[in-house]
């Protein structure tokens, strides 16, 4: 069993979609800014392409670009709640495949393939109580409709006293690990900081048996919590 603490001995250098590309960013794109990272960074230690948030979104930015999140978008989510790339903005993950071609790309490369989630299950799978995989329990029964992002709301938390609470997370990265994720940035987590949301988090990752860095966001995050951070995390922020 490794460490988490080996996944990332030094801190993690690479590039992340939104800074330019905000929630729309395509397949295309991503490949040729892996191409570039490839070419002229990697030699000096830039490795992790990660793509942010609204990967699951086919409509990010169709109506308007200043737009950052849908209400109530349609995300698209397989048949156990869990949320899949939207094949419009990438193509080769038609057919289940995810974003294992994608990472099978970035990995060809040298480099390492990131994503970003929002803590907790989609509203949508909880409205129209889809399954959860490992379990007869449905979205609905470990979603809690009362902690929602104040920036996005595309995400109910999930209460880790309901059955079927950890398996759903479990079965989130187990996914990650089979697409050949590397690095996960999740958000909506550290400020404020949801202690049981993190270590059902960690405890997901630690199961893949997947090396996965684990950035916490957003930031700050308030000194108090430096010792949770140290304990499940590999990346939070300080300023």
């Amino acid at each position: 069993m490794y460490s988490k603490n080996d996944v990332a001995p030094r801190p993690p250098m690479g590039w992340n979609s939104y800074d330019y590309y905000n929630t729309m960013v395509n397949e295309e794109q991503v490949r040729a800014n892996a191409d570039y990272m490839a070419a002229n960074l990697k030699e000096f230690g830039w490795e992790y392409v990660v793509i942010d948030i609204q990967w699951s979104d086919p409509d990010a930015g169709k109506e308007n670009p200043a737009v950052q999140y849908i209400p109530f978008s349609h995300f698209c989510l397989d048949e156990y709640s869990r949320q899949i790339p939207a094949p419009n903005r990438f193509p080769s993950s038609c057919g289940g495949k995810g974003f294992g071609p994608l990472a099978d790309y970035v990995h060809g490369l040298g480099l390492k393939f990131g994503i970003h989630i929002m803590r907790g299950i989609p509203r949508r799978a909880a409205h129209e109580h889809m399954k959860l995989l490992g379990t007869d329990v449905t979205a609905d029964r470990i979603a809690n409709p009362f902690s929602i992002s104040r920036w996005n709301g595309d995400m109910y938390g999930v209460d880790m006293c309901k059955e079927g609470a950890q398996a759903y997370y479990d079965s989130i990265f187990a996914l990650y690990a089979s697409w050949g994720v590397d690095f996960v940035k999740v958000d909506d987590l550290a400020r404020p900081f949801y202690t049981n949301e993190i270590k059902m988090i960690r405890k997901a990752i630690d199961q893949t048996g997947r090396p996965i860095v684990l950035s916490l966001s957003p930031g700050k995050t308030q000194y108090s919590y430096a010792q949770q951070c140290l304990e499940n995390a590999n990346m939070w922020r300080m300023m």
